[in-house]
């Protein structure tokens, strides 16, 4: 009986930990997919969302006008009207109730995310009105909505601007169709030449009129009765105001859409007119233009920097780190600074564009500059012609990092280097270096370290070698003369000497002793 007692206690136990482990998996995952739940402006899925609220509402807009005014309802077809209808409004009922209150906003410059703040600031604040009024308009916001939206996602917005522009267009010819079919009905249909005759598609037909008419194509039959010539007069007007709009709306899409590209060809035609006044060669102007033509297909544009420059400083840490942290974090002179010293120093980069056989630097000169390849390739070259290639550096290799801190004479270049092809390459002042270092000690003084390091390790085989020649002889010794050939030498010089001795002091007398004439 005790065995037994502690056999049901055994169980209880298990049962209870189990729905205990089932109420925490139920909770865990019930908070998990409430926080999938809780949308924000830029994700996907909400952006997809109002393609279908959009979708909704185009149903609406274009075909409401056409069941009102043309004979396409019918008793037999309109259970299949009414279900999408009741579709539509599902659609409606979902986003005003169920995506919107879970929609992020922001509030003393939090981004609120609790479900309960959410739906409690939702439904107690004018968004609901806001929501619940437009259904009456066929949620006309939605529709405006998702094209902010989608703009902001898409990486050519001004195709779907074109699109939405021709959109506009063929609505209001849309709703003029719509329109002149009713003034036709109201008249009756073919009782002047003016109004639709009841022949053919009519909705076709009534189109085509709204075309000739909102574009004042013309060659339209002349109105006969006053409501005929009133409801001309104000299609005449108002298709004029509707084409020039479209038209400027158009012109500005097009306008914004090639903005980059008509700066592009200001500058191109302002250097090329700047060269010309001078009279620059021929040469270097072919070779600046090949510069523009070869950085914009490249870059899209011509000074990333100047574009980089209106974004908040945070923002253009981001965007420099995910494109040049990856490469200035494997140069060994930075390896151990500070991180934040690396991030500093990648905002100051700058890009730049080297034609073939553009020298990127030349020995002997003052380095103010380090430069690391983003695309393109490089030669070291040198010798007797100046054109052997002792090394070929590609993308993402480093070169000129020592001229950065060295100081005194030690800061010129020690050879040439030249584009071998069109090169990418990112610059790095040694100004803007200084500026960054005067914020990091710890950083300057390892910095200054590793280039004096560096710097003894290049001069080494130079000391060396010129050691060596200071060492050597340049002319070889003699070997040393025999003695008794020296013995003779000394004796044959000294008894020559002798007898030139004799005979200067001979000379000497006579002049002295001659008679004075």
């Amino acid at each position: 009986i005790e065995r037994e007692r502690e056999r049901e206690r055994e169980r209880e136990r298990e049962e209870n930990v189990l729905f205990l482990k089932k109420n925490h998996n139920f909770n865990y995952y019930y908070y998990y997919f409430e926080s999938l739940l809780i949308l924000s402006f830029t994700d996907l899925i909400y952006v997809v969302w109002l393609f279908f609220v959009t979708l909704a509402w185009n149903w609406n807009a274009w075909l409401i006008p056409v069941r009102c005014t043309f004979p396409y309802q019918t008793s037999e077809n309109i259970h299949w009207w009414l279900l999408m209808d009741y579709f539509c409004d599902g659609i409606y009922i979902l986003d005003i109730f169920v995506m919107q209150p879970r929609l992020q906003f922001v509030r003393g410059g939090d981004v609120v995310v609790s479900e309960t703040t959410l739906t409690s600031s939702y439904f107690h604040t004018h968004i609901l009105n806001t929501h619940t009024y437009s259904v009456l308009l066929l949620q006309y916001n939605a529709f405006f909505e998702f094209n902010d939206r989608l703009e902001a996602v898409m990486s050519k917005a001004y195709i779907y601007r074109v699109i939405r522009t021709s959109a506009y267009l063929l609505y209001s010819l849309h709703c003029n169709a719509c329109i002149f079919y009713w003034g036709s009905d109201y008249e009756g249909l073919g009782s002047t030449k003016w109004v639709y005759n009841g022949k053919g598609n009519s909705y076709i037909r009534c189109y085509y009129f709204a075309v000739k008419t909102l574009i004042t194509i013309g060659g339209l039959p002349d109105p006969t009765t006053v409501f005929e010539i009133v409801f001309q007069m104000l299609n005449y007007f108002v298709g004029v105001f509707a084409f020039s709009i479209m038209i400027g709306q158009m012109r500005d899409v097009f306008g914004a859409a090639t903005a980059g590209e008509a700066y592009y060809r200001h500058c191109v035609d302002s250097t090329v007119k700047y060269m010309s006044s001078y009279k620059i060669p021929r040469e270097v102007q072919n070779r600046v233009k090949i510069w523009y033509d070869y950085t914009w297909k490249s870059q899209g544009m011509l000074d990333e920097q100047e574009l980089l420059m209106q974004l908040p400083d945070k923002m253009r840490l981001d965007i420099a780190a995910d494109v040049n942290y990856s490469i200035v974090s494997k140069v060994a002179l930075f390896q151990g600074c500070d991180r934040q010293m690396i991030f500093d120093m990648l905002k100051r980069l700058k890009s730049v564009v080297y034609l073939p056989g553009d020298f990127v630097c030349k020995k002997g000169e003052i380095g103010r500059e380090m430069y690391i390849i983003k695309a393109g390739e490089v030669q070291v070259v040198g010798g007797p012609d100046g054109m052997t290639v002792f090394v070929t550096l590609r993308a993402g290799s480093v070169f000129g990092e020592i001229s950065l801190l060295a100081g005194g004479g030690g800061n010129r270049r020690t050879a040439n280097v030249k584009a071998h092809g069109f090169a990418n390459l990112f610059i790095l002042d040694k100004k803007d270096l200084a500026e960054i270092l005067v914020h990091y000690p710890e950083s300057q003084k390892l910095l200054r370290k590793k280039a004096k390091k560096m710097l003894t390790k290049d001069k080494k085989p130079a000391d060396e070698k010129g050691q060596a020649k200071e060492t050597g002889e340049v002319i070889p010794q003699r070997p040393e003369t025999h003695k008794l050939y020296k013995a003779a030498l000394e004796v044959g010089t000294g008894q020559t000497f002798a007898k030139l001795k004799e005979t200067y002091k001979g000379a000497t007398l006579e002049v002295f002793t001659s008679p004075v004439l």
